[in-house]
């Protein structure tokens, strides 16, 4: 029995002729008992750990210090709770009894590989003071295997430039001269004046000026790439589906000589295909959108996904710099259902090169998320397009809480009344297992995944190093968590005193991070580290064995950024095959 059927058994069986997804492929009411599964499962588990630390506390006692530590446990939970369930679901889907496809994206069954393209596709870059030999080669190489597969008639090629470098901007004509006299009329290239909107802007303008010539435009990020045979999978699933409104695809990393790169990206590897197809499968019709290697059907894009310019001043208002989850709850309210295909197919993108520029990253998706207050109301939006932008929300929120926890837990120890009632340490060393565990299940769920698959296990260059590359991950995660956590809460706290971020490029080569320029972005981390630390040896040493993963990741925070940049690093990496990706033994070929 498919794990469908077993949760359709434990409610009433749907009648013939209800109310299906604007798709048609899945009725309404096996998408509800999904989200009221998924929300009992998680509801459970949350008043379970809740309920768990609560007793804790009050072991002696409960005080307004402890009210605030529950709180921030509170906040810093849910996240964890999710993944852990997301993973389980979708490691069920994918080797238990049923087809995960059927279940999970049967629009895509809709769609034969034999079909003919006949749909009018923009595929657009849009750039920003990007290396334009890097951006304009990638996307003609994927001219040139669209070209090959026979579909090129169909298909238009835009450069879309925000760039206000005029170095940058000579050569990026001057690149697409030379394209232009080789491949014809076909290729474009468009210059902003401004940025207004940033990426979003950018991407509307094209659609208010040349939307109406296409049917399907190719969303492409500076670093995508993306093969022939995945870009005509999802145009011909789009053909098959004419209320399917984003179709996101699931990006994975490119092979890497960047140690943080690399590594990173592995472990986002495994965990991401687990986790997207448990979350596909209760989210359904409102799935995410990532901005980048997305198919978007253009004439509802452009009469229903506008984005709202908030007023006032300071960093929350202005254009919205997140637009994807908020387009795809737009694309949702037009009556366009949003999907992600839950495969790993042949579209790649790059991941920052060191802990700076990731970290700056993260900033300015947490800067945009924050917008998400003033768009949570939105008229029209349906109940599950409000719960993502919460979500999305929330992912910063629970970052923030995670510290807020570590700060009034240490000064707990000032607020220990002393007693004879014996602290709890055999749950509190249960809670902490739990938690600890549930936080790695998209890590270990994915892991197990590929281990159930000899061929998979080949791929990644056999289970030693399969295995060795889990084990330098999950050293680094443990070590990245706390650095990256506790700089997103001093960039939120930065938030409501004006502070704002820059849209500029990104860093997307190998580059050693200097000593200097780690400490200079890091010392916070290092102070913030000392000082917890001192606090505990001094006051609770027999705390100190709770607090040590939090502390090195914190305290060592310079040198694993400078170690984690060399490139020595990672040409010793690749020599041996260490967090390889499956691409880098086999790269694709798109000419």
């Amino acid at each position: 029995m498919s794990f469908d059927e077993k949760v359709d058994g434990l409610f009433t069986a749907a009648e013939a002729g209800e109310a299906c997804v604007p798709t048609g492929v899945q009725p309404l009411a096996v998408l509800r008992r999904r989200r009221a599964l998924v929300l009992a499962l998680n509801a459970a588990t949350y008043a379970g750990l809740v309920g768990l630390f609560a007793h804790l506390l009050a072991y002696n006692g409960f005080s307004f210090l402890d009210g605030l530590l529950l709180l921030a446990f509170c906040l810093s939970t849910p996240w964890t709770i999710l993944g852990f369930w997301n993973a389980l679901i979708g490691l069920w889907l994918l080797h238990g009894p049923g087809d995960a496809r059927h279940s999970v994206y049967p629009y895509a069954g809709k769609a034969s590989d034999e079909a003919s393209v006949t749909a009018r596709i923009a595929v657009v870059m849009a750039l920003r003071n990007e290396d334009p030999g890097r951006a304009f080669a990638r996307l003609r190489s994927m001219r040139e295997d669209v070209e090959r597969s026979g579909a090129g008639g169909h298909f238009a090629w835009f450069v879309l430039s925000d760039t206000n470098r005029d170095d940058i901007a000579a050569a990026e004509e001057a690149l697409f001269r030379a394209w232009r006299a080789e491949a014809g009329s076909r290729v474009h290239y468009r210059r902003r004046s401004d940025n207004a909107g940033f990426k979003a802007g950018n991407i509307r303008d094209f659609v208010e000026r040349n939307g109406d010539d296409y049917d399907l435009m190719l969303v492409l990020d500076a670093d995508s790439l993306l093969g022939a045979a995945t870009i005509l999978r999802m145009v011909r699933i789009m053909q098959a589906n004419p209320m399917l409104g984003i179709l996101q695809s699931l990006v994975v990393g490119m092979p890497s000589h960047s140690p943080f790169a690399r590594i990173f990206q592995f472990g986002m590897r495994h965990g991401m295909r687990s986790y997207t197809m448990g979350a596909s499968w209760w989210a359904g019709d409102c799935g995410p959108y990532w901005g980048h290697n997305a198919l978007i059907r253009i004439a509802p894009f452009k009469a229903h996904c506008a984005l709202p310019v908030l007023p006032g001043d300071g960093p929350l208002s202005g254009h919205v710099l997140s637009h994807d989850q908020i387009e795809a709850v737009l694309m949702r309210r037009g009556g366009y259902e949003v999907r992600v295909l839950p495969e790993e197919t042949e579209s790649f993108e790059e991941n920052p090169p060191h802990l700076t520029e990731f970290t700056r990253r993260d900033l300015r998706w947490c800067q945009g998320n924050m917008q998400y207050w003033r768009l949570l109301f939105m008229p029209g939006l349906l109940p599950m397009s409000r719960f993502q932008i919460a979500w999305a929300i929330l992912m910063y929120v629970g970052a923030c809480a995670w510290i807020a926890f570590m700060i009034l837990a240490a000064l707990k120890v000032f607020d220990v009344e002393p007693t004879d009632a014996p602290f709890p340490a055999g749950l509190g060393l249960a809670l902490f297992v739990i938690t600890f565990l549930m936080s790695l299940a998209p890590k270990i769920a994915g892991l197990t995944d590929v281990l159930l698959r000899a061929g998979e296990r080949r791929r990644y260059g056999g289970t030693a190093k399969l295995l060795g590359g889990a084990l330098m991950e999950f050293l680094f995660s443990m070590l990245l968590g706390p650095v990256v956590a506790l700089r997103i809460a001093i960039f939120m706290v930065g938030l409501t005193f004006g502070r704002t971020v820059t849209w500029e490029a990104q860093a997307r080569d190998a580059e050693r991070l200097s000593w200097r320029t780690a400490l200079a972005g890091l010392w916070p981390q290092f102070l913030f580290g000392s000082m917890l630390g001192g606090m505990l040896y001094a006051f609770a040493p027999g705390a100190m064995i709770w607090a040590v993963p939090v502390l090195i990741g914190l305290l060592g925070a310079v040198p694993f950024a400078v170690l984690t940049s060399q490139p020595a690093l990672g040409r010793w990496l690749v020599r041996r095959g260490l967090c390889a990706t499956p691409e880098e033994a086999a790269a694709p070929d798109f000419g």
